[in-house]
């Protein structure tokens, strides 16, 4: 029986992009660009500045929290896997190959394995990012099977990293082990692909669960609006909406939250003190939507988090969280603002940006724009010959 090495080697060495495919591949390469261009001054870009490119860069990349998802796998698919394909000089193709691998292998590892408190990013990226790079570096699929092998004795990363260094570290890790693997596969190294099939048991996935069906990327990729966990982009979007009609958080008494508990699994921070322990703070998101008039990179500063104001509103906020949920749109959100004697009430199931509410060319710009002020970066130079380029003259 062919093992789901060999199986998703396979595919990916035979890969033939649609014209949809190349469309997602290009938005995702400027989405994650700019976004590591954003994170050119953060204290953890500069402390992983000796890093080779592909672990540099996704470092960059992913330290803001505001690069894109793919939902199904729950994992941060672009920012491993356009990293691993510019740091071997690889293109569209290249980053598909790897991003269809680590979409269909992250579904399969599942939601009980990132319930479970696994970091998807990394366990499914690693192997992901050894096929973008040996697909860039020219390997056939079998070669591709040896390299997802070598691949899994790094493909770890945990969620207690989340709100810590360790977050955006560990995805360049992972990054750097799918490079170093295919690097060794090319060069002659040899693994037996079956450890795939063994590995996914061990960490709680389902093997059977691969699908090697449909686009590139299955689904499709989420796009982030607001610079923090994707889990948080529902609850912004919703309060924001109720802000922006008027109402003064300084005269909010009290505010509920309801969701399915799946939905916040990642949102470990009740009362965040730093920037980036709110980026995954249910409290505070609620907080910055009712402060903020743009909730963008000045939200999630640690001196924002500060604000007495904002830790006035940390203290009403309460969460009620109904049973179930396997993904981070499960159900919907309903979100309660009271105000005295009057009681504002949204629900929402989709925020924008997500793959079936999409952003919008507009939306898509003004994240770009907001990501490069400060850079003479043209946004029309982002293209996969000259990304790389880009990329090491910031880092």
């Amino acid at each position: 029986m062919t093992s789901p090495a060999h199986e998703l080697a396979d595919w990916a060495a035979s890969l033939t992009p649609t014209a949809d495919d190349l469309a997602l591949a290009d938005r995702a390469l400027l989405d994650t660009v700019a976004v590591a261009v954003a994170a050119r001054e953060h204290p953890v870009t500069r402390i992983a500045s000796d890093l080779p490119d592909a672990a540099r860069w996704a470092v960059a990349g992913h330290v803001l929290d505001f690069d894109d998802l793919h939902m199904a796998s729950t994992t941060h698919v672009s920012v491993v896997c356009v990293p691993s394909t510019l740091a071997t000089g690889g293109d569209a193709r290249a980053y598909l190959a790897g991003a269809g691998v680590m979409a269909r292998l992250g579904t399969a590892l599942g939601w009980p394995h990132y319930s479970a408190g696994w970091h998807a990013t990394c366990t499914a990226g690693a192997p992901a990012a050894a096929v973008a790079a040996g697909t860039a570096l020219g390997l056939d699929a079998g070669r591709l099977a040896d390299a997802i092998a070598l691949a899994l004795p790094a493909a770890g990363g945990v969620q207690l990293a989340f709100g810590s260094d360790t977050k955006s570290l560990q995805v360049g890790f992972a990054a750097e082990a799918g490079v170093r693997a295919a690097a060794l596969a090319a060069a002659g190294a040899t693994a037996d692909p079956g450890a795939l099939e063994q590995w996914i048991d061990l960490v709680g996935g389902d093997p059977a669960a691969l699908d090697l069906g449909g686009p590139a990327v299955p689904g499709g990729l989420a796009i982030k609006v607001y610079p923090c966990c994707y889990a948080l982009q529902r609850p912004i979007s919703a309060l924001a909406d109720l802000a922006r009609d008027g109402l003064d958080p300084a005269t909010v008494t009290r505010v509920v939250l309801r969701t399915p508990r799946g939905t916040v699994a990642p949102l470990t921070h009740h009362r965040p003190q730093t920037g980036l322990q709110a980026k995954f703070s249910l409290e505070y998101a609620a907080a910055a939507a009712l402060l903020d008039t743009h909730q963008g990179f000045a939200s999630f500063t640690d001196e924002a988090v500060r604000r007495p104001e904002a830790q006035r509103l940390v203290e009403l906020v309460e969460v009620e969280l109904s049973e179930g949920g396997d993904w981070l749109l499960a159900g919907e959100l309903e979100a309660q603002v009271h105000t005295g004697a009057t009681v504002r009430q949204a629900r929402l199931r989709l925020p924008p940006g997500s793959p079936d509410r999409p952003p919008t060319r507009e939306e898509l710009a003004t994240k770009v724009a907001d990501c490069l002020a400060g850079t003479d970066v043209d946004p029309s130079a982002i293209t996969w010959p000259r990304a790389a380029d880009i990329l090491r003259r910031w880092f």
